[in-house]
């Protein structure tokens, strides 16, 4: 789109000679004509030219004649070139000749430049290139009067346009471009010109050149490889190109034509002039030469010429002109960029170009409510920060601001549900207005932009949090600030411009995200720290049936709760078949569990209570997420008990087998007793049905067994008083032996309950038990308990219910096992304990005394006949065969009736008297090795007594360093080192002291 980026002014009108050069020099023009004379030109306003010569801007105003220099050229001028920064006037006419300025002095004149058609000079290192006919020279000017030739390089035709590319030489031969090597010669080819028009070689500000093939311009580096940028293509042919930045100017045959450098390279201007001659760039204004006129193009300042593009809807040309202001003006340069992004984004966005409008606001910084307002179907808190978007009313138009902000808050709950209830309705409509396309440009500008406000926003709470914390706002926060808790944050107070900006922009992105099927992203958006408003996407997410969404919102912002609530409500709809809501997918217990697991140590009784809820269906999930979450299980277990009876039990035994660590005594006896409630219960219902049986066993009754029997932490005598007196026997004697009444247990198993494996069994535990005890236990006793209720069955079966009832009723002290009373061995009895004798060091002595007289002799009571058939003999053989190795011999013999045949007793002595001769073997064995030591070392004491020591009069003592002579003396177990006894005994006490002294400071 054309403007107007230069005014064209007439400079000099109606010069008598025709004009062949023309220059600027400060704000004079000079104009080499064709009679030879230099015509100096000022402005009108000018008092003296050496006055206007320092102003280094032409003027826009008619020139006027202020000097001319006749003979100032013997031939036609082809160019001058002011050189400002060495005050010299550089012509090419019938040779190259320098003059000095202002004076016009001639300086210098390279003769060897007759002929030179074009020339190129490079400011930067002081160098001249020119060509004539087939020849380049290359000088160097040495300041002063001196030019040195450098080189001169041959090259294979006349060249027609060249300038300096670095420090190389681009060159315009005829019909071809060539890169010569100003060092050595060497030329490369580029590509060949075009048909119509010569060579044209411009070389541009940024280094590069710009090389014309007929009407197009083609963009080189300086190694002449063709750039991408693109190519200026002008309307015809150019014959001289002018670079202005951020312009190029061409003098066609028919006009000049203006072109941007930016690509695409758009035509800017034309300005219609006859018969030009030449275009020249001045210090600020392109100077036009006609045949007898002068004119310049003065650029139009670049505030105006952003106007203009700007209102003809160029913003592309306008944005790349503000990036030309000075840096003076960035102020104006950052307003008028602001303006033209908002313009720019509001044409892109009306014509559907979604995406490059959201770039365009994001470029112009923009607030997103500003953005927001175009969005009709997003709903976003109401700020008391943040006024209604008029900041960019004279760009944005009175209809883009129809829309303002929701006016929903956390203190007011009327508009709220009112501004919730329009959106229901009107959700439909709009969601049709805003299409898909247009919802993801929304999505991605909220994207850029929430990296730094939500930064700022975290930053801002960090700063009030380490405020808090040493005190200085913790008051007022307290007194007068609203506070909401998220993840990520603590108690953070949402009076923030920062934060309220937040808020809006994860409450907008979190709805764009939903309204464009992207409900992933918008999961990871609740996941991460987020500012997203929880009325509005509560009832949003519920509309829409994002529930896992839902479930995220709640749990960034701590409404656990709340979240637990929802999620076992799903949990319950999942497992109906006729759900009242609509499921995208299935919701689990485990998921329940799963939230659960942060919360442990954050709100243990939060998770005890949503924790009951799913105890049934994942009774193991539960009990790993106690222990996981170290929960204590004292505290677990009263909650279970008051709002979970029927699972305190299952809770008690997962624990147990799921923990390394024992449970506490308090949670044994619990369990126990929940055990033994359920045993009484069954009991009863049974005994009431008369279907009760002893060996009737059921699962728990079971469990009830095992835990009596493999727990400690209960009390026994607690339970004994709960069990009935006529049933329940096994469990009586476990909870007996508990106390360490054996002989009431042992009678239960054989009297009782008639099942003389348990007896055994029983003994079994109580012996190995008593091998990890003292050595002073005597656990073989115990077999010899149960050897005495085989051998007196009358005697132990009295009164056993009374004495349970008094056991029970009156605490008594634990005692050890019974043993057998006897008279000192006699008889058969003695012969064996003789024989055992040798074995009794290496066994565990019984800790009773023997009976006074033996089973088998009867009781006062009870005759001889009587006393041996109620004997249980069998059952007393099967015991002593079977565990021979752990009953003490002899007071088994002692305890045995004289009628008992030795025939029946050989299965017992026969391993007895083996293992008894092997360990007397051993002992004697044993007796030699010490005896033999004992004679070693008593031989090494006599070895060493026989020692020798010769005192000379030259032995010294080692202690004092004097003679020993005659004195007593005391020798070192290494034989050599002597010394006096006083010396010794003194340092003896020396050491003893200090030992002492060292005790005492530690």
């Amino acid at each position: 789109m054309v403007h107007t980026a230069y005014d064209s002014l007439e400079l000099i009108t109606g010069c008598s000679t025709k004009i062949d050069a023309v220059e600027s020099y400060g704000s004079n023009l000079l104009i080499a004509c064709a009679d030879g004379s230099l015509r100096i030109y000022g402005s009108e306003s000018s008092t003296s030219p050496d006055r206007s010569s320092q102003t280094l801007e032409l003027k826009r105003e008619p020139y006027v004649l202020q000097r001319t220099v006749n003979g100032f050229s013997r031939r036609p001028m082809l160019a001058m070139e002011v050189l400002a920064s060495r005050e010299l006037l550089l012509s090419v006419s019938e040779s190259i000749s320098f003059h000095k300025l202002p004076t016009l002095e001639t300086l210098a004149v390279i003769t060897k430049a007759k002929g030179a058609n074009v020339y190129s000079w490079d400011d930067h290192r002081g160098f001249l290139c020119f060509a004539r006919q087939k020849r380049v020279c290359i000088y160097r000017h040495e300041g002063g009067r001196g030019f040195v030739e450098v080189k001169e390089f041959g090259v294979p035709d006349t060249v027609k346009s060249m300038s300096w590319c670095g420090e190389n030489i681009c060159l315009g031969i005829r019909r071809e471009y060539m890169i010569l090597n100003a060092s050595n010669g060497a030329l490369s080819e580029i590509f060949p010109s075009g048909r119509i028009a010569p060579p044209l070689v411009v070389s541009l500000p940024s280094g590069e050149l710009l090389l014309g093939k007929d009407n197009i311009g083609v963009l080189v580096d300086q190694n002449g490889k063709l750039l991408q940028e693109g190519r200026i293509c002008w309307s015809e042919a150019p014959a001289v190109v002018v670079i202005q930045k951020p312009y190029a100017t061409a003098l066609l045959p028919r006009h000049i034509e203006i072109r941007s450098l930016r690509v695409p390279y758009p035509l800017i201007q034309t300005v219609v002039l006859r018969d030009v001659c030449r275009i020249h760039q001045g210090n600020n204004a392109i100077i036009v030469a006609l045949s007898n006129s002068v004119y310049g193009l003065f650029p139009v300042p670049l505030g105006a010429q952003i106007v203009q593009l700007t209102a003809s809807g160029n913003f592309e040309e306008a944005l790349a002109l503000c990036k030309l202001l000075p840096p003076e003006d960035s102020s104006l340069r950052a307003s008028k960029e602001q303006s033209i992004h908002i313009r720019y984004a509001h044409y892109l966005f009306e014509n559907g170009s979604y995406e490059e409008a959201m770039e365009h606001f994001v470029a112009s910084q923009v607030e997103i409510t500003y953005v927001l307002s175009l969005y009709p179907s997003i709903v976003i808190p109401k700020s008391s920060f943040i006024s209604e978007p008029d900041k960019f009313l004279d760009v944005g138009g009175e209809a883009y601001l129809s829309r303002g902000n929701s006016g929903v808050s956390d203190d007011m709950e009327q508009q709220s549900s009112s501004n919730i209830l329009e959106y229901d309705e009107n959700l439909a409509l709009e969601s049709k207005k805003m299409s898909h396309n247009t919802l993801m440009a929304l999505v991605k500008f909220l994207q850029k932009k929430r990296s730094y406000i939500i930064g700022k926003a975290a930053a801002e709470g960090t700063d009030e949090v380490v405020s808090d914390a040493v005190g200085h706002t913790f008051v007022s926060y307290e007194s007068s600030r609203p506070k909401r808790s998220t993840k990520g944050r603590v108690n953070i107070p949402l009076d923030s411009r920062a934060r309220e900006m937040a808020a809006i922009l994860d409450t907008a992105l979190l709805q764009a995200l939903l309204l464009t099927g992207q409900t992933t992203a918008a999961l990871e958006l609740l996941k991460g720290l987020n500012y997203c408003d929880v009325k509005i996407c509560d009832e949003i997410l519920r509309n829409g049936n994002h529930y896992l969404c839902l479930l995220e919102l709640y749990k960034s912002n701590s409404l656990h709760r709340e979240a637990l609530k929802l999620l076992h409500q799903l949990v319950e709809e999942s497992k109906s078949d006729e759900p009242k809501i609509e499921l995208t997918q299935k919701f689990k217990p485990e998921m329940i569990i799963e939230y659960l697991k942060p919360l442990c140590g954050i709100d243990p009784m939060i998770v005890l209570e949503f924790s009951m809820l799913v105890l049934e269906s994942c009774p193991t999930q539960t009990i790993e997420l106690f222990l996981s979450g170290n929960i204590p299980a004292d505290l677990v277990n009263s909650y279970l008990k008051q709002h979970a009876p029927n699972m305190q039990a299952t809770y008690l035994e997962l624990m147990l087998s799921m923990n390394e660590a024992p449970i506490s005594g308090n949670l044994q006896n619990e369990m126990v007793q929940i055990y033994l409630s359920e045993v009484l219960d069954w009991y009863a219902d049974l005994v009431a049905e008369k279907k009760w049986d002893e060996k009737t066993y059921t699962p728990t009754r079971k469990k009830l067994l095992s835990a009596l029997e493999g727990i400690l932490g209960y009390t026994p005598e607690v339970l004994l008083k709960r069990l009935p007196t006529t049933a329940l026997f096994e469990e009586r004697a476990l909870l007996l032996g508990k106390m360490n009444q054996h002989e009431l247990a042992l009678s239960i198993y054989v009297h009782k309950l008639h099942v003389p494996e348990l007896a055994l069994s029983y003994c079994d535990r109580v012996y190995e038990s008593g091998l990890n005890q003292q050595p002073a236990k005597a656990s073989g006793n115990i077999y010899l308990t149960l050897l005495q209720i085989y051998l007196n069955p009358q005697r132990t079966t009295k009164n056993i219910e009374k004495r349970i009832s008094n056991l029970v009723s009156t605490p008594t002290p634990k005692v050890g096992w019974s043993s057998a009373k006897g008279n000192k061995g006699k008889g058969f009895g003695k012969k064996i304990a003789d024989i055992e004798g040798a074995a009794e060091d290496i066994r565990i002595s019984p800790s009773g005394t023997d009976s006074g007289k033996s089973d088998g002799d009867g009781d006062d009571d009870v005759g001889d006949d009587e006393g041996v058939s109620n004997i249980m003999l069998d059952e007393v053989l099967d015991v002593l065969i079977q565990r021979w190795d752990r009953v003490n011999g002899a007071q088994a013999l002692k305890l045995l009736p004289k009628e008992t045949k030795l025939q029946n007793l050989v299965p017992f002595l026969g391993p007895l008297l083996r293992k008894t001769s092997e360990a007397h073997r051993n002992f004697s064995v044993i007796k030699s090795l010490r005896e033999s030591e004992n004679l070693q070392a008593k031989d090494e004491l006599y070895r060493q007594r026989k020692a020798v020591v010769k005192i000379t009069a030259d032995n010294m003592c080692s202690l004092c360093n004097k003679k020993i002579g005659t004195s007593v003396f005391a020798v070192y177990p290494n034989g050599n080192t002597i010394v006096h006894f006083v010396c010794f005994r003194d340092s003896q006490n020396m050491k003893a002291t200090g030992k002492g002294r060292r005790q005492s400071i530690r």
